[in-house]
């Protein structure tokens, strides 16, 4: 089936590429020319594991092409997913100015019926939004609908995650539409769920929102859990053999990041907040993640008088291990702060730095290596727990650091191990 992607982000360009790799012939759409040509080439504007390798593989035989020609891509598409992004505005709500582009630009371009599908995530109604916003400015006597098929990928496995999914959500207003999509995941050969549009819709956020709630809830226990001599790394332990509970997201740190826990719970509480009811559960959640994104700083406040003129090692900036992503990362929050308490930081990250240099291309000293940063520091800070990071050795924190100082924002490290190779350690609930 002749497939076009509208967006080459993490949602767009992972949904394209992966069904060229089940025999789709597919074409994505970028604004952008010079994203357009880096990926023609082979190379991925994103850091994704899998992800450059199918590019090449599908792109050589003939079934992934990139193009910024939106009227032609959407000319011959026999479906037409819309992968743009849905980020937060001031007051919490989702932006839809992009996907309003894209509709409008397939309605004055489609040339036979289609059926138009909603990756992105978006707020519960505006299926219906779109559906409508096409027809009204619909050029050419053909029949479009419009399906919801919100993705659940997580990134640094988004193509794994993609290709092996727990389920494929999708929401119709017809048997038709309904079947093309199932036509369309049918080589994937992965377990489908129809529902209504906004059905679907509300899944996506649902899903979402509960993950986050859970990881919120196992950081408001940690905290407790120092307050009473109790250890969440025991609690979680005992709580995960319960399979009402299970075994993922109880990892209790220094809170979420990325660009969907943040942007949909707080999507999702504003969408609340418009139809006069109070989603408390959610808003605990955006309440404890904010406070505990911090906490390990104020902790560090206590223990010391100043942090000006102190070497720090910040180790990890991305908001979690296997991507270059740094949205909503615990460490945007915490290197402004100890550069205006004057610390000299030294930051390390595999991936991640040179993106995080544009946003602070001054006042941080980027290094190579972990050890380089770690090297005469008198404290130090882990954010991401990156192989690189987790697998440096109790005796190698003490041997490098000037005064071995850690604040473990993951709960990396085994605790009685630093204590007894002299290391300061503070974790989280430990």
């Amino acid at each position: 089936m002749k497939i076009a992607v509208a967006g080459t982000g993490y949602v767009g360009l992972v949904a394209g590429v992966c069904f060229a790799e089940v025999g789709h012939q597919v074409t994505c759409v970028d604004v952008d020319e010079a994203k357009v040509q880096l990926m023609k080439s082979g190379t991925s504007p994103i850091y994704e594991q899998d992800l450059e390798e199918l590019m090449q593989r599908n792109y050589a035989a003939g079934r992934l092409n990139y193009t910024t020609d939106y009227a032609a891509a959407y000319k011959e598409a026999d479906a037409i997913f819309i992968g743009v992004g849905t980020p937060e505005r001031p007051d919490g709500s989702a932006e839809l100015s992009y996907i309003a582009t894209v509709a409008r630009q397939i309605a004055e371009n489609v040339v036979h019926d289609c059926l138009v599908v909603v990756k992105s995530t978006v707020p519960v109604g505006t299926n219906d939004k779109v559906e409508q916003f096409i027809k009204d400015f619909l050029v050419n006597d053909v029949k479009v609908e419009v399906a919801s098929n919100p993705e659940f990928l997580a990134q640094g496995t988004a193509v794994h995650d993609t290709l092996h999914a727990a389920r494929i959500i999708i929401g119709t207003e017809s048997r038709e539409a309904e079947a093309k999509l199932k036509e369309i995941y049918e080589p994937f050969h992965l377990p489908i769920v129809s529902v209504k549009r906004r059905s679907a819709e509300m899944i996506k956020y649902a899903s979402n929102d509960f993950l986050a709630l859970k990881i919120s809830y196992m950081n408001d226990i940690a905290n407790l859990c120092e307050l009473v001599g109790a250890d969440i790394e025991d609690v979680a332990t005992g709580m995960s053999y319960d399979e009402r509970i299970g075994k993922r997201f109880l990892n209790a740190g220094i809170g979420y990041g990325g660009s969907c826990f943040p942007k949909d719970t707080k999507a999702l509480e504003y969408l609340a907040r418009q139809n006069h009811y109070e989603l408390k559960t959610v808003k605990a959640a955006i309440e404890v993640n904010k406070e505990q994104k911090v906490l390990l700083f104020k902790k560090a406040s206590q223990r010391l008088i100043t942090f000006h003129g102190l070497k720090v090692a910040v180790l990890g900036l991305t908001f979690k291990p296997g991507t270059d992503d740094l949205r909503e990362a615990p460490s945007l929050d915490n290197v402004p702060l100890l550069l205006e308490a004057g610390a000299e930081i030294y930051a390390y990250d595999p991936i991640g730095a040179e993106r995080f240099r544009k946003r602070f291309p001054e006042g941080i000293q980027y290094t190579e290596t972990a050890e380089e940063a770690l090297q005469g520091a008198n404290v130090c800070f882990a954010f991401t727990e990156w192989e690189e990071i987790r697998n440096i050795t109790p005796g190698q924190f003490k041997e490098w650091m000037r005064t071995a100082l850690l604040y473990d924002g993951r709960n990396m490290y085994d605790k009685t191990a630093m204590e007894e190779a002299g290391v300061e350690y503070y974790g989280v609930g430990r």
